[in-house]
C-alpha cells in the first residue's frame, strides 16, 4: 500500500493537464499519482502517456462526474491517503508534507485541506475553498476567506491549523480507509456539494476535518464548469437540499428545509429580477428534482447527526442585511454565533 496518491480527475482536460501535471510531477516526491480519466474523448490519455510516463492512469468507462468518477476510480487505487486534486490545480514545493505530518500525528482527523490560492491573483484566496468551509443552518455554506462572492487578500490571516466543518474538493485530503467506509462520495449529486456532503457525514462518525496552512496550492477555478453556468446553478440548489435532508438533526429537520427553499425562492426572485431567467428556471428544477428524490434521501438518514452543525444562524443574512463580507468581521462579533 502506497503512503499517498495523488489522484487527477480529468475529463476532455488535456490542456490542463498539459499546464498544472507539471508542478504535481516536480513536488510530489514520494507519493504515486494519478490521473483518473472520465472516458475523454481528447488526446488527454495520449499526452499523459507520453509525456509522464511514471504517472498511473485509470480509465472509467464513462463521464461520471466528480462523485461517481472518483467512487469508481478508487476501487483501483492502494493508499492510506488519497489526495483528490482537481485537474486545474497548481501545488507548491513541500504540499504534501504538512498534510502527511497531520495524519501522523492526529489520529482522529480523516479529512484535510490546504490554503487555496487563486491562480490568476495569486495574492487573493480562491472561492472554492479558500481557508477552508463551514455552514449555516440553512445549509448555505461559506469559507475563511470567501463569503459568497467577497473574497479576501491573503495577508496571513489563516495562517493557522483549525477544524473546519468542510473541506474543498478542489484540493482534497481523506484517510482512504475513512473514504471507503463511508462509502465515498454520493453519486446522485454528479457535481457540487458532495465534498460538504461527505464531510458532514464523517463528522456524525466522530471524525474530524481540518485546515492546514502549511500546504498551499493554487486554483484556477470555473474551469470545467463556469460559475455562471445555470447547471451549477441546479446542481447547487438540488445538492444543498439533498444533504439537508440526510444529514440535518432530527429536531427542526421540516422547518429548515422548508425555510431553506423558501430563500431559494428569494434568489428565483433575484435571478428574474437581473434577467438571469435560465437561473430562476435552474432553481425550480432543482427543487422538482429534490421532491423526485426526498423519500429516497429520508431513508439514507443514519441514527445519529451533531446537533451543532452549523456555526451561524444565516450567512445570507449577515452578508446582505448586515453588510458583513469579511469571515473575522462576523467572528469578532459574539453575538452573530450560532444565533
Amino acid at each position: 500500500m502506497d503512503k499517498i496518491a495523488v489522484v487527477i480527475l480529468n475529463w476532455n482536460g488535456v490542456k490542463l493537464l498539459e499546464q498544472f501535471l507539471p508542478s504535481v510531477v516536480q513536488f510530489s516526491e514520494g507519493a504515486t499519482i494519478y490521473v483518473a480519466d472520465n472516458a475523454s474523448t481528447d488526446d488527454s490519455i495520449n499526452f499523459v502517456k507520453q509525456n509522464f510516463p511514471t504517472i498511473k492512469i485509470v480509465q472509467n468507462s464513462g463521464n461520471y462526474g466528480f462523485a461517481k468518477g472518483y467512487n469508481d476510480a478508487l476501487q483501483h487505487i492502494d493508499a492510506e491517503i488519497y489526495a483528490l486534486v482537481n485537474s486545474d490545480i497548481e501545488v507548491t514545493e513541500n504540499w504534501l508534507q504538512p498534510i502527511i505530518h497531520t495524519f501522523d500525528t492526529e489520529i482522529q482527523t480523516a479529512i484535510i485541506q490546504p490554503k487555496i490560492l487563486d491562480f490568476k491573483k495569486k495574492e487573493y484566496f480562491e472561492y472554492a475553498g479558500a481557508a477552508g468551509g463551514f455552514i449555516d443552518k440553512y445549509g448555505f455554506p461559506f469559507c475563511r476567506g470567501r463569503i459568497f462572492d467577497t473574497i479576501e487578500k491573503d495577508n496571513g490571516q489563516y495562517d493557522d491549523n483549525c477544524e473546519l466543518f468542510w473541506a474543498s474538493g478542489a484540493c482534497f485530503f481523506i484517510r482512504s480507509k475513512v473514504y471507503h467506509e463511508l462509502k465515498g462520495f454520493d453519486e446522485t449529486f454528479f457535481a457540487h456539494q458532495e465534498e460538504i456532503d461527505l464531510c458532514w457525514r464523517a463528522a456524525n462518525e466522530g471524525h474530524i476535518i481540518k485546515y492546514n496552512s502549511g500546504s498551499v496550492v493554487y486554483h484556477v477555478g470555473g474551469a470545467t464548469l463556469q460559475q455562471g453556468n445555470p447547471k451549477k446553478t441546479f446542481l447547487n440548489f438540488r445538492n444543498s437540499l439533498l444533504m439537508l435532508v440526510k444529514n440535518l438533526p432530527k429536531k427542526g429537520l421540516f422547518f429548515v428545509i422548508f425555510f431553506r427553499m423558501v430563500l431559494d425562492g428569494i434568489a428565483g426572485i433575484r435571478f428574474l429580477t437581473q434577467g438571469k431567467f435560465s437561473h430562476t428556471f435552474a432553481i425550480l428544477k432543482a427543487h422538482f428534482s429534490f421532491y423526485c428524490l426526498s423519500l429516497k434521501y429520508l431513508s439514507k438518514r443514519k441514527d445519529f447527526q451533531i446537533q451543532q452543525y452549523y456555526t451561524v444562524k444565516s450567512i445570507v443574512y449577515l452578508y446582505y442585511i448586515r453588510k458583513l463580507g469579511v469571515f473575522k468581521e462576523i467572528f469578532n462579533t459574539k453575538q452573530n454565533i450560532k444565533n
